[in-house]
């Protein structure tokens, strides 16, 4: 049997709250604390694939551009080439029909490309797309107007590849 000494004790001890029970609710802020620190941590992790993911496709698209830009300018003599055949003299309409087939085929090429002709003959100058190497008097030209184009211009969008080698009215 219990002793009144035992019951008293038993009843002190019972308001006195033990290590043990402290103990699972510390461990409950401790893990809600790690919780949150994983979960900032998460998030601060998945915004930053996201930058990386779209710096890559913006560094990508550059270089991209920059690539078709740099091949192509080397082409452009070879065009230039084929479109001075186009508008010599022959005699053999086969030959010059195959020239003018090689041409269109490497002019679809270009704009599949992406890559432009600028536009000069008869427009007015401009110096971001031409460069002009001649200025001559026109009566019939309106002042700052294109009157021949000695080189043809290319871009993609608005980045020039090749500037247009222009003669402009005075």
């Amino acid at each position: 049997m219990i002793n009144d000494e035992e019951m008293e004790l038993n009843e002190e001890t019972a308001d006195i709250e033990t290590p043990e029970e402290e103990q699972p609710e510390a461990e409950s802020d401790k893990t809600s604390e790690e919780l949150a620190a994983v979960k900032d941590q998460l998030v601060r992790t998945m915004a930053e694939y996201d930058n990386f993911r779209k710096r890559s496709a913006r560094e990508k698209d550059a270089l991209r551009a920059e690539i078709i830009t740099n091949v192509t300018s080397k082409f452009l003599p070879v065009m230039d080439n084929l479109e001075r055949a186009l508008n010599s003299e022959c005699s053999d309409e086969n030959y010059k029909n195959g020239v003018r087939m090689i041409f269109d085929s490497f002019m679809e090429t270009l704009k599949g490309l992406g890559v432009e002709e600028i536009e000069s003959d008869g427009a007015a100058f401009d110096p971001n797309f031409h460069q002009a190497v001649q200025r001559v008097e026109d009566s019939d030209a309106e002042s700052g107007t294109v009157v021949q184009t000695f080189a043809k211009g290319y871009k993609i969008g608005e980045r020039v590849i090749r500037f247009a080698m222009v003669s402009v009215a005075n």
